[in-house]
Parts: structure tokens; sequence; C-alpha cells
């Protein structure tokens, strides 16, 4: 893919973590917060796919499983910690 292709996907990348971030910050419940950074976390793994496909470094994917398996723990507990506690 050429270096333009992968910027467009960044630009995109980035606008969904921003819009995510908005929801976490703003977000009335707690719920919708977790949702806002649920989002950001899963945005956040895609770009890093995406910069080691750019880079041809596989490490990134990686850093990217380990990060989404530890994020989906974390989700998880914070959900369980909302319906009813721990």
């Amino acid at each position: 893919m050429s270096a333009g292709l992968y910027i467009a996907f960044f630009s995109v990348g980035v606008g969904g973590v921003l819009f995510c971030m908005i929801r976490a910050l703003r977000g009335p419940t707690a719920s919708d917060r977790v949702v806002g950074v649920d989002g950001m976390i899963t945005i956040t793994t895609a770009l890093m796919v995406l910069l080691g496909l750019f880079l041809k470094r596989r490490i990134y994917v990686d850093v990217a499983l380990v990060y989404a398996v530890l994020a989906f723990v974390g989700v998880i507990a914070v959900a369980r910690y909302l319906e009813k506690g721990l």
C-alpha cells in the first residue's frame, strides 16, 4: 500500500479516537465513559497493527495483541464493578 493510504487510515483512526475521547469525558453515566474508553482501546489497537504493517515490524502486532487482551480484562473488571461490585 502507498504511504498516502496509510496516512488516510491514521487520520481516520485519530479522528475516531477523538470522538471516543469526547464520549469518555462527557458521558453522563459511567457506562458511557467505559464504552468511550473501550472504543479508544479498540481503535488504538487497530492503529498499532497498521503501524506494524507500515513499518514492516511484527513486534507492533504482538504488542497490539497483548494490549487488546489486557484492555479486555480491564473493561470486564470495570463492568463487573459497575454492575454489582467486586
